[in-house]
């Protein structure tokens, strides 16, 4: 158990917190919680990249935690009426979408090595933005309605975009 492990898994223990915050509508606390979690994403992939502290556990935790924190939040604060269900339908049905077709493939016994592609990364990162957008301006109670509403359509093209890419790799995958 490494350094950069616990605190993922210390990121992994904020999920419910940050949730309860949420449901409670106790913004400035899920806000918070949420700054922390990045701030701890950033610093576990420092201290495994900078002490050579890198594991298994950690490549395959680390990206999990992330997605529960970021699917959690998107769950959430639709179901309190803060950003719209079908966004939050749209970025479950992906993750769940690549998770199945590695499940598929494995099964076939044609397992696939999970590499994240750029534009996922990107995806990753404004659905994160996003998010932290709408948790801020709840905290601090102001609105911007058009930086939303441009955050909320640059989460949903680049989420259907990535969909769609991965779709396609598992197809070529399949199919050889």
């Amino acid at each position: 158990m490494t350094i950069p492990n616990l605190i993922t898994i210390f990121r992994l223990v904020l999920v419910p917190l940050v949730i309860l915050a949420i449901l409670q509508g106790a913004w400035g606390v899920a806000f918070a919680m949420f700054v922390i979690a990045g701030i701890s994403d950033g610093a576990d992939g420092y201290i495994a990249r900078r002490f050579d502290m890198r594991s298994e556990f950690g490549a395959m935790i680390d990206p999990l935690a992330d997605k529960a924190l970021v699917i959690s939040i998107f769950v959430t604060l639709a179901l309190v009426g803060e950003i719209p269900v079908w966004i939050a339908v749209l970025v479950v049905f992906r993750d769940a979408m690549i998770v199945m077709a590695f499940m598929v493939a494995g099964q076939l016994t044609r397992p696939m090595k999970v590499r994240p592609l750029m534009i996922s990364k990107v995806n990753t990162a404004v659905q994160i933005a996003y998010v932290a957008l709408v948790l801020g301006l709840l905290a601090l109670g102001i609105a911007a309605p058009r930086v939303e509403t441009f955050m909320l359509w640059s989460v949903a093209v680049l989420t259907v975009i990535t969909a769609g890419a991965y779709l396609v790799i598992w197809l070529r995958h399949m199919t050889r």
